[in-house]
């Protein structure tokens, strides 16, 4: 077990799999981007199909032909390219690419010469994110475009696709009008012909809580790795996914102190002890990826109790109040530290570190890592490698099993 380290459940993202799966009675694509939003690309990718995902999402090239690399064979979309990316590898890996421009289907075209066979092609459309996407008045040149090269061999398109911008926001009008323009764009390339395998607008946000957008396929990111994509909202469906938070971040105390009364705690002073104090140190800081904005406001889990960060988080470092001196029982150096988990145990959550941050959940979890390791363990095929929590407030060791990358 390492001194610091992040702990992923692979039983918990295939169990996130399937419930969602379930839920939306669509098929699934498991996004995978970002390295698994920080849970490991190729193990979340495998914990996922295991789950019944029938697709997998990448953001870049690199992602998607390390899927290949890896061993998978099943469709996986990739959706963002610049001009000076190689096409080819993906073409010939029969990994699906999405264009937005008729640059974009020039490119692909090219791609296709080199690779020696045809290209799996979708249409992202833009329908009011204003970010990646074919807007409006390209539609029907790019749908005209794409018909063309797929009577001409070129590629086959397997889908058009767009993406939401409010879906975290249920009740948002933009929701409504983001869906009728997403299907006025399917009757543009319907009139032009194509024929796509599957249709997709819904994230995990609408996944879970608006039934009318999921029609092929449905997206699932966040929530694949058991992270409410709405907080707040509807908690009574969410809560009745029965999804798990995959991810636990943990360390060992490095060190047990006490200070008097008017003693200043870390960078700027921004904390002072009001009476004698014990403070723990936890040997990670904002280069493993936690907010310094979180300084003062979030909190770990040590010994049985939520422990409060005192002062400035620092680069390598953050202090915790560990209580009064001779006040209940105190942790010593080493005891185990869960900065944050699926919150089963009373430790604090991604969301929690989220609020404390005045950030999204998803930036929590997708930027921690610095010099932690990743280990994945499995639940639910090997349950000594998550114990139940020991009757022991000081010792909750997590057992370690293979490490991931």
């Amino acid at each position: 077990m390492s001194r610091a380290e992040i702990v992923v459940d692979l039983a918990a993202i295939r169990g996130n799999a399937h419930r969602l799966r379930e839920h939306a009675g669509t098929p699934l694509m498991a996004v995978v981007k970002a390295d698994g939003y920080g849970h490991g690309l190729v193990e979340s990718a495998r914990a996922a199909r295991e789950g019944g995902a029938a697709w997998l999402g990448v953001a870049t090239i690199d992602e998607a032909l390390a899927l290949r690399a890896a061993g998978d064979e099943g469709r996986v979309l990739c959706w963002l390219t610049v001009p000076a990316d190689d096409l080819a590898p993906v073409v010939a890996a029969g990994i699906d690419v999405s264009a937005y421009t008729l640059a974009e289907l020039d490119q692909v075209a090219d791609a296709v010469l080199r690779a020696g066979r045809p290209a799996r092609l979708q249409i992202k459309v833009d329908t009011g994110l204003s970010r990646g996407g074919a807007t409006p008045d390209t539609w029907a040149a790019v749908m005209r475009a794409a018909r063309q090269g797929e009577t001409e061999g070129r590629w086959r398109v397997t889908g058009v696709w767009s993406h939401l911008s409010s879906s975290d926001e249920v009740d948002d009008p933009a929701n409504d009008e983001q869906e009728k323009v997403f299907r006025d764009a399917l009757a543009v390339a319907d009139r032009a012909g194509l024929r796509p395998d599957v249709r997709h607008l819904a994230n995990s946000a609408a996944a879970i809580h608006r039934p009318s957008s999921r029609f092929d396929l449905v997206r699932c990111g966040i929530s694949l790795y058991g992270v409410d994509p709405a907080p707040g909202v509807r908690a009574d469906v969410w809560d009745g996914l029965g999804l798990t938070a995959a991810m636990t971040v943990r360390a060992d105390l490095a060190l047990v102190k006490q200070v008097e009364a008017g003693a200043a705690v870390s960078y700027g002073r921004r904390w002072t002890a009001p009476a004698p104090t014990v403070l723990g140190l936890v040997p990670i800081g904002y280069a493993d990826g936690l907010s310094r904005v979180a300084s003062n406001r979030a909190e770990v889990w040590v010994a049985g109790e939520r422990r409060p960060v005192r002062g400035t988080i620092c680069m390598d470092q953050v202090v915790v109040d560990l209580g009064a001196p001779g006040v209940g029982t105190k942790p010593e150096a080493g005891a185990d530290v869960l900065v944050f988990g699926p919150g089963t145990r009373g430790e604090p959550t991604a969301q929690d570190w989220a609020e404390a941050g005045d950030t999204i959940a998803y930036e929590v979890v997708t930027r921690v890592g610095g010099r932690m390791v990743r280990r994945h363990v499995d639940s639910e095929r090997d349950p000594a490698t998550t114990p139940e929590p020991s009757d022991d407030p000081i010792a909750d060791p997590i057992v370690d099993q293979g490490r991931g990358r």
